[in-house]
């Protein structure tokens, strides 16, 4: 899953065939040159960088937009900082950060292009309950408010069918389901495979879905 992310995003070339985004052949587009096309990317491995403050790591990464001014850089710096509720934290170096703080960061920072599609690995991974529930609605909003299109991949199975519509499980590198998370969770041969046996996942098969800010909505 990673690997796909990383030759999506250009990180790595791929051994044969062609990465299309937006009807177009990015297949040998530089990295660089796919994120000013609308590609975001959240990687597994902590990307920050530690020594520099939240206001700092944001702010590196808008100084690689030329178009705008020192003023819409700060401005578009301090957005989003108030949108992932890191104002106490803005002057703390990256390094002092709790892991739920540090992951929405990464986020924010991702989203520094305004990308169209943003691709998340393992978002969930190494963070306590109470942010896991913060990034999920983050996640819900930017999907709803924001109408970014999310590929997310993660472990934690229950978390990633909360804030999916449509759902992959990959066994032995090869599609082995896909379908809504009310779907899987009822397939027999996912819960053979992959979800075993004591997994009840009632809440998929509920009329609603938690949205932003907690607030439940219909489901799609």
């Amino acid at each position: 899953k990673t690997t796909s992310f990383r030759m999506t995003v250009g990180m790595i070339d791929p051994d044969g065939g062609q990465v299309f985004f937006d009807g177009e052949d990015v297949t040998n587009l530089p990295m660089y040159k796919r994120a000013q096309r609308g590609m975001g990317y959240l990687s597994q491995e902590p990307s920050v960088f530690q020594r520099l403050t939240v206001r700092q790591n944001l702010l590196a990464i808008l100084e690689t937009l030329k178009h705008l001014s020192k003023f819409e850089r700060n401005e578009r710096a301090d957005q989003l900082i108030d949108q992932f509720g890191l104002t106490r934290q803005a002057h703390q170096e990256a390094r002092t950060l709790s892991g739920g703080e540090r992951r929405k960061l990464e986020i924010a920072r991702a989203l520094v292009t305004d990308p169209t599609l943003i691709m998340l690995d393992e978002p969930f991974s190494g963070v306590d309950p109470i942010a896991v529930e913060q990034l999920q609605t983050e996640i819900l909003r930017l999907r709803e408010e924001g109408g970014i299109a999310i590929l997310l991949t993660d472990h934690n199975v229950r978390e990633t069918l909360a804030v999916t519509d449509r759902s992959y499980i990959i066994d032995d590198g090869k599609e082995l389901r896909s379908g809504s998370p009310a779907e899987l969770v009822r397939d027999p041969l996912v819960r053979k495979t992959y979800l075993g046996s004591t997994f009840q996942g009632d809440e998929f098969d509920e009329p609603k879905r938690p949205g932003p800010g907690g607030k439940e909505t219909d489901k799609k």
